[in-house]
């Protein structure tokens, strides 16, 4: 389904869209399920013969065969019932595992700014606790509904032909019951949907603390994070407390309202045998039924519960479905061809969340193959011009263009195809060093993941492991050094062999002896394309055939290294401040 249909259909709709992939098992499910009720419906009729007939008229052979017959149906009833706990929970799983894969893809649509303004934690929540309830309504709900239902009416035929007034008295206590159901059940909604908000809070205190728990031991603040986290649970137990007290008066009066009907029956039925209007054994009979009669109206009530339970969830999952991603494909957009590498940024302004510019009129050209070095002060808007090339984020105003297409034209997938990254921040998957290399190139060789290790200078690092390229990197890359990681990072760019190049300060971690070694494989992989580099370190834009300034939303001057100090201009200063803390360094 698209977002539009997301958007049009209800909750109700698109949850049971999901069945039809496995129709086969929810037949199995549905049918093994109305099998049992039938069964159940059976044993109340056969005491009532057994009592009527073969007892007394001493039938004990017949007696004897149908008790056979009976534990047979029993027998059957009970393999009908691992079909319907075996099967039955692996459709519900299947039909939850399918609803999973859909939001996560909706996820990886989903533009930046989705991110920056929903908490990991939060979005975890979303995909695995909200809709764990899911499995238990995809299974339990239709399968309880039905049978309840067809017990119920078939339950009451029989009662009828017993004793219609008897069964008037409990038809009527039926609207009762379900109105009684569907107001405990909103207030158990309610509570539902605010407990698991506050699960998805405390997923995201989980998320953070563990995340940041070097940080939290360098700085001695264990009990700091501990005081969050137990804030966290607090509001998680609060919301919970409300939720049971929910689901306490829900049971209560649902259990009341059960066992009052017995009391009922069996009173008024009573008066009937004393008054010589009805028999004992059918009045035995019915309140067999009765017991036939009120595990289906437990079922409705439980039905009741796990329906708030699994909507609480499935609404909050089609509120993310519903959501359009920000950045959209054009439906005429054509993919980048042979990709020279020619950037025009035309008079682009940017801001976030359409507060202060942090970009102003912006203008530049950069020619293919062109290594051009973009220095300047930190928050000048170096970073938020080289996120905008990728489109990771629209401009606000202007374009930017690639070898003269707007890439609001072009399909996204096709500029990140074409476009290598290596940020400042380094992200590694928690996985083998292999397959982070490969990230890069994801059906490539292990010949072609060594040749761009060895371009990275991190092959030597990676045998001198124990397991090599088999090593784990740890969560995000934490059993690795700094300038380890950065060079398998490093390594993934090699890899994927992009015609446009961003280094986002790509060799700040590392040494200034492996800094160049790396410098040179970047100088060699630069050649023949449009190279970006952001740099704070001088030393990395050395081999740069222009240099750009940027400070405070704006590019301050332009030109070569030369033409730079000679202006005297910010990359002046820039230049002649290292140069004096270098000297300072070796005196």
């Amino acid at each position: 389904m698209t977002t539009q249909d997301f958007q049009k259909r209800s909750p109700l709709v698109i949850f049971l869209s999901y069945f039809k992939n496995h129709k086969g098992l929810f037949a199995i499910d549905v049918l093994c399920a109305v099998g049992i009720a039938a069964i159940d419906l059976m044993f109340p009729l056969v005491t009532r013969s057994a009592l009527y007939d073969m007892l007394p008229n001493q039938m004990y052979k017949t007696f004897f065969t149908v008790m056979v017959i009976v534990l047979s149906c029993y027998l059957l009833r009970s393999f009908l019932q691992f079909i319907v706990a075996y099967y039955g929970h692996t459709f519900g799983i299947r039909v939850e595992a399918d609803i999973r894969k859909d939001l996560f893809a909706h996820m990886q649509r989903m533009s930046f700014d989705f991110y920056d303004s929903n908490r990991t934690g939060v979005l975890m929540s979303r995909l695995t606790s909200d809709l764990f309830e899911l499995t238990e309504l995809a299974h339990h709900g239709p399968e309880d509904l039905l049978t309840s239902v067809l017990t119920i009416i078939g339950a009451l035929i029989v009662m009828v032909s017993i004793r219609w007034e008897l069964a008037v008295i409990v038809a009527l206590m039926i609207p009762v019951f379900l109105i009684v159901v569907m107001a405990m059940r909103k207030s158990m909604g309610r509570a539902s949907r605010a407990a698991k908000e506050k699960t998805g809070h405390i997923n995201q205190e989980i998320e953070s603390s563990l995340s940041g728990f070097r940080t939290a031991k360098a700085f001695a603040n264990e009990d700091v994070e501990n005081a969050r986290f137990n804030a966290a649970n607090e509001l998680f137990k609060d919301s919970k407390r409300d939720f049971h007290k929910a689901m306490g008066r829900f049971h209560s009066s649902v259990e009341f309202f059960l066992c009052s009907l017995n009391v009922v029956i069996i009173g008024v039925g009573g008066y009937f045998v004393m008054k010589g209007g009805m028999d004992y054994r059918d009045l035995l009979t019915f309140t067999l039924y009765i017991a036939s009669f009120v595990s289906p109206m437990r079922k409705l009530s439980g039905f009741s519960e796990m329906f708030a339970n699994g909507f609480a969830g499935l609404n909050r999952f089609v509120t993310i479905m519903r959501t359009e991603p920000t950045l959209q494909d054009k439906p005429d957009a054509k993919a980048l061809k042979d990709v020279k590498g020619g950037i025009t940024v035309d008079n682009v302004s940017f801001a976030y969340d359409g507060n202060l510019d942090v970009l102003r009129q912006v203008s530049l050209e950069v020619q293919p193959g062109e290594t051009l070095a973009i220095v300047g002060p930190s928050g000048g808007g170096k970073t938020t011009l080289c996120q905008l090339i990728p489109r990771f984020y629209d401009v606000s105003t202007g374009s930017i263009s690639i070898d003269g297409l707007d890439i609001r034209d072009v399909p996204q997938r096709s500029i990140h195809e074409n476009i290598g990254i290596v940020q400042q921040d380094v992200f590694l998957f928690a996985d083998t060093i292999f397959e982070n290399i490969r990230y890069g190139k994801p059906d490539a060789t292990m010949e072609e993941v060594i040749e761009a290790a060895k371009k990275a200078e991190i092959y030597e690092d990676i045998l001198a492991m124990p397991q090599g390229f088999d090593t784990y990197v740890g969560e995000r890359g934490t059993l690795l050094s700094g300038g380890q990681k950065q060079r398998v990072a490093i390594a993934r760019i090699f890899l994927k062999n992009p015609p446009i190049l961003i280094l986002d300060e790509a060799t700040s971690a590392l040494d200034s002896v492996t800094e160049a070694k790396i410098q040179r494989a970047f100088d060699a992989l630069a050649k023949g394309r449009t190279t970006l580099i952001i740099a704070h370190r001088l030393s990395t834009i050395r081999a740069a055939n222009r240099i750009v300034s940027i400070a405070d939303g704006i590019i301050t001057e332009c030109g070569s290294h030369e033409e730079l100090l000679q202006k005297g201009g910010i990359y002046a200063d820039l230049y002649r401040t290292q140069n004096a803390l270098a000297l300072e360094a070796m005196k």
